[in-house]
């Protein structure tokens, strides 16, 4: 399927198409005050962080498909400057997807959804107690991306102050994603749990940099087994293990590389078992044994 954006006529189609597809997406809850002093609390999924120094985060509250209309949380950024940017943590989503509600102007989202306020050191806009992390934002500028329904808003936020919970942080001094226990939203009626065996690890490309899938040797770049993504944890070595190292592997390791199988077969297989070495992230091993695996025996 192509869509080209521009010109389609199904706009709800496209929306759903570009959220399902361009996910998952980290969660904005959004405290913010109008010029008379009520309070408003909206989640927003168009939202990251732009910069650390000076620390940028930006969100969209896009005007509605449906009716063509901004939201409060834009109308009240728009009078007074300011917001309190707090992040979701499992514990507290439905919370968050009730505040999510269309309540009329005026209404505290903090009441409605049961989210407590805690007065803010800096701006006017509390926050939320129940966030693991809460960042106090002046806005410097809305850019606004159009005037038709669902055209972006974009608010960027200078960080003037964050308070992080201590349990998010690990002995390390690290924010722990599986403490932190974060939502994300997907399409539809999908988020997805940022814990467990959704977080995994991947090691940064080395310095100086890899060699590169195109210089990996054509039996192993070519390998029937071997997927894109083992090729690429490969790759991530910056030179071929010695010689002597290869050699040494196979006379200190002869069991790992015995089959009765011959030809195709018997490299598939050691390939195989090379790609187990590279999830247990033994790279250096895996290595060993494919370079073995090419010789003839």
């Amino acid at each position: 399927m192509t869509v080209d954006p521009r010109t389609t006529e199904d706009k709800r189609a496209l929306h759903d198409l570009l959220l399902g597809a361009v996910s998952p997406r980290p969660i904005a809850l959004a405290s913010t005050i109008d010029g008379d002093g009520h309070v408003n609390l909206s989640p927003f999924s168009f939202f990251n962080i732009f910069g650390t120094h000076p620390a940028i985060l930006v969100f969209s509250p896009s005007r509605r498909v449906k009716g063509n209309t901004t939201k409060h949380t834009l109308e009240n950024i728009l009078e007074t400057k300011e917001v309190v940017i707090n992040t979701v943590s499992y514990s507290m989503v439905e919370q968050v997807s009730l505040a999510s509600s269309d309540f009329e102007r005026g209404v505290n989202e903090f009441v409605k959804s049961g989210l407590t306020e805690v007065p803010s050191s800096i701006v006017r806009p509390p926050r939320v107690n129940e966030s693991p992390v809460s960042f106090e934002c002046r806005v410097l500028e809305v850019k606004s991306m159009g005037a038709e329904g669902g055209a972006g808003n974009l608010v960027i936020c200078e960080v003037l102050l964050i308070h992080a919970r201590e349990y998010i942080f690990n002995e390390q001094g690290k924010v722990d994603p599986h403490l932190m226990d974060n939502v994300a939203r997907m399409g539809g009626d999908y988020y997805c749990r940022v814990k467990g065996d959704a977080v995994f690890e991947l090691p940064k490309p080395v310095i100086p940099v890899g060699m590169g899938i195109d210089q990996l040797p054509a039996a192993i770049r070519n390998s029937t087994v071997l997927t894109g993504n083992n090729l690429a944890r490969l790759a991530n070595l910056h030179h071929l293990p010695a010689p002597a190292e290869v050699e040494a592997f196979a006379s200190e390791f002869s069991h790992l590389l015995n089959t009765s199988a011959s030809g195709q077969v018997r490299t598939d297989i050691l390939h195989r078992r090379a790609q187990e070495y590279l999830a247990q992230g033994e790279i250096k091993r895996a290595w060993l044994l494919l370079l073995n695996a090419d010789h003839k025996h």
